[in-house]
C-alpha cells in the first residue's frame, strides 16, 4: 500500500479546463493512456493530444442529452477496483484500472448567481457523474489519484516523473477531493433551502456551507494562534473576498475582522463618506461633498485612535486624498471601491501601507450572520435593516429641528455599526465622540463626552444616537451636561416615562426608532 503508484490510464473530464491542455501533454509524455469526456476531450483534440471518448471506451453512448455518460461499470469499475482483491472479477469483466482521475465539477454556484439562471438551467448543472467519480476516486486513493485543483497538475506531473505518486500524495489529494465534493453539495443544498417550490420556512435542519481558502494568515488574532482567509464562491462586489490588494505587507487576521468591518459601515452612506475603524468600532465617521473632506472630518474626531487604523471609502480613492493620509498619520489599511492609478503611486511612499481596491459596492449583500459558540453555531439574518422611518416617533414636547432631524439620522447609521453598549455624538454629517462596547450605556455616554473632550471637540449643539434604549434617566442626564440637543433611541423601556420626563426638562428633542441594534 505504501507503494508509489505508476500511472497508465488516466480519466480528463474538467469544467475548469486550467491547464488541462499543458497536463494532458504531460501525461501523454509518459505513455499514459487518455480518457476523456465531451467538452474536454474537443479541448484535447484541438491541441493535438488524442484521448479516448468515455462512450467508445465503455461501448455506450451518451444518453439523454449527457445526463448519463460516464455512470458505467467499465468506468466505476477502473476507479473503485481493489487491485489485489478484485483483480479477478475486473479481468472477467474486460475491466482496465483507471489510476488517475481528475474532474471538477459543473460550476452550479456561479449558474445560480446569474440574473436570468431559471430553477431548469440551475437543476440541469447538477453534476451528478462527477462527484461519483471523485468520491470513487478519493476512497480508493491507495490504488487511484484523485485530483480536482488544476493547481496540483505540476506536482502531480513531478510526482510521476520522479517514480509514481507516493500515499501520502494521494491522501492529501483525496481529502481535496471530498472538500470540493462536499461544497459542492453544500451549494446545492443551499439553493434549495431557498427554492420556491421546497417551501420550507425558516431555518434549514441542517445548515451546509462551502468556503475555499484564500490565504493563510501570518497568524490570529495572537500570535500564538493560526488563521487562515476563506472565501465564499462568487461573492458579492464590495466585499473583502473580492479585494484586490494593490500593495503593502500581507493582511494579518485582525486587519481582515478591522477592515470588514469598516467596509460594513461605510457602504450604509449614499453621500462621499470616510470610516476610521479601530479595534472593531468606528472611531471617525463623516460625511461631505467628497471623500478627502469626509477624511478630514472624520479624522478629526478622534486622531488618537485613528492612528493605526483602518480607513475606508464608498468613492474611487484619488490620489490627494491618499497622499494626505500618508503625510498625517499611520494606517494600517485604506479601502476603496476603485484606487486612481496616481493614487497606487503615491502610496509608494509608504511602502507596507496596504492599499486594497474591493470593487463597487453590491446593493445588498444578503448574507446569514454566524458566530461560533461552544459546540456549534448562531445563525440569524443579517442587520440590515437600519430604520424603519414609518415607525419613527417623537415622543417629546420638543420635535427635532430639519438639521438637527438630518444629525439624527447621520448618527444613528453609525451606531449601527458601533459595539454595544453603542454611543454616538454627530454634528453637521460626522461624528463627535464614540463610546463603545461598555457595560453601562451611561458610562458609553460619559466616554464620547471625554472623546469629544480629549480632542477639544464642543458637544454643544450635537445629537446623540444610542443603539438600544436607556433603562434609566442617567444617560439622558449625562447628555444634557455634556451639551446633546436631540436623542436618537429605539425605546421600549419599562422607564420609558421617566426618560422622555428627563428630555422635556432639559429641552432635548427625543425620537423613538422602534428598531434596535445590539452588535456583540
Amino acid at each position: 500500500m505504501n507503494a508509489k503508484l505508476q500511472v497508465e490510464r488516466a480519466l480528463l473530464s474538467v469544467s475548469d479546463k486550467t491547464g488541462i491542455v499543458e497536463f494532458a501533454r504531460a501525461l501523454a509524455g509518459l505513455g499514459v493512456e487518455l480518457l476523456s469526456t465531451g467538452g474536454t476531450r474537443a479541448a484535447l483534440a484541438d491541441a493535438g493530444i488524442e484521448a479516448t471518448e468515455i462512450a467508445d471506451y465503455t461501448g455506450f453512448p451518451e444518453i439523454m442529452e449527457g445526463r448519463v455518460k460516464t455512470l458505467h461499470p467499465r468506468v466505476h469499475g477502473g476507479i473503485l477496483g481493489r487491485r489485489e482483491e478484485d483483480a479477478q472479477v475486473m479481468r472477467e469483466r474486460d475491466i482496465p484500472g483507471i489510476d488517475l482521475v481528475v474532474v471538477n465539477l459543473y460550476p452550479f454556484e456561479a449558474t445560480v448567481a446569474r440574473e436570468d439562471c431559471t430553477r431548469e438551467i440551475a437543476i440541469e448543472n447538477i453534476d451528478i457523474g462527477g462527484p461519483a467519480m471523485l468520491r470513487a476516486a478519493a476512497k480508493n486513493h491507495a490504488a487511484v489519484l484523485a485530483v480536482v485543483n488544476p493547481g496540483d497538475y505540476p506536482e502531480v506531473i513531478e510526482a510521476l516523473e520522479n517514480g509514481g505518486s507516493t500515499l501520502p500524495q494521494r491522501a492529501r489529494l483525496a481529502a481535496q477531493a471530498f472538500a470540493h465534493t462536499a461544497r459542492y453539495d453544500a451549494a446545492v443544498a443551499s439553493y434549495f433551502t431557498r427554492d420556491p417550490v421546497a417551501a420550507i420556512d425558516g431555518f434549514p435542519d441542517t445548515l451546509t456551507f462551502g468556503f475555499t481558502k484564500r490565504s493563510d494568515l501570518r497568524y490570529g488574532e495572537n500570535p500564538h494562534q493560526r488563521a487562515a482567509f476563506y472565501a465564499q464562491a462568487n461573492p458579492a462586489q464590495g466585499t473583502l473576498a473580492r479585494m484586490t490588494q494593490i500593495q503593502g505587507r500581507s493582511l494579518s487576521y485582525n486587519n481582515l475582522a478591522d477592515t470588514d468591518a469598516a467596509l460594513e459601515c461605510v457602504r450604509a452612506f449614499v453621500e462621499p463618506a470616510c470610516v476610521i475603524v479601530k479595534h472593531g468600532n468606528p472611531c471617525g465617521v463623516a460625511v461631505a461633498e467628497d471623500i478627502g473632506a469626509a477624511y478630514d472630518r472624520a479624522f478629526a474626531t478622534d486622531p488618537t485612535s485613528a492612528f493605526g487604523g483602518i480607513i475606508a471609502f464608498n468613492r474611487t480613492l484619488d490620489a490627494q486624498t491618499l497622499v494626505t493620509i500618508v503625510d498625517r498619520q499611520f494606517a494600517e489599511v485604506v479601502v476603496a471601491p476603485r484606487v486612481e492609478t496616481a493614487a497606487a503611486d503615491a502610496a509608494k511612499a509608504r511602502k507596507n501601507l496596504r492599499l486594497l481596491e474591493v470593487g463597487d459596492f453590491a446593493e445588498t449583500l444578503g448574507q446569514l450572520s454566524l458566530k461560533r459558540v461552544g459546540g456549534g453555531v448562531l445563525v440569524q439574518d443579517a442587520d440590515t435593516l437600519c430604520l424603519d422611518e414609518a415607525a419613527m416617533d417623537t415622543v417629546t414636547k420638543r420635535a427635532p429641528t430639519a438639521r438637527e432631524m438630518s444629525d439624527l439620522m447621520f448618527a444613528w447609521r453609525v451606531a449601527w455599526f458601533v459595539k454595544s453598549n453603542a454611543i454616538v455624538f454627530a454634528r453637521d454629517g460626522a461624528t463627535v465622540g464614540v463610546g463603545a462596547g461598555q457595560m453601562s450605556r451611561v458610562v458609553s455616554a460619559r466616554i464620547a463626552a471625554m472623546k469629544a473632550e480629549d480632542e477639544g471637540i464642543p458637544v454643544a449643539g450635537a445629537v446623540m444616537a444610542s443603539d438600544a434604549f436607556f433603562p434609566f434617566r442617567d444617560g439622558i442626564d449625562a447628555a444634557a451636561e455634556a451639551g446633546i440637543v436631540a436623542v436618537i433611541q429605539p425605546g421600549g423601556s419599562i422607564r420609558d416615562d421617566e426618560v422622555i420626563a428627563a428630555a422635556d426638562e432639559h429641552g432635548i428633542a427625543m425620537v423613538f426608532t422602534s428598531i434596535r441594534h445590539f452588535r456583540h
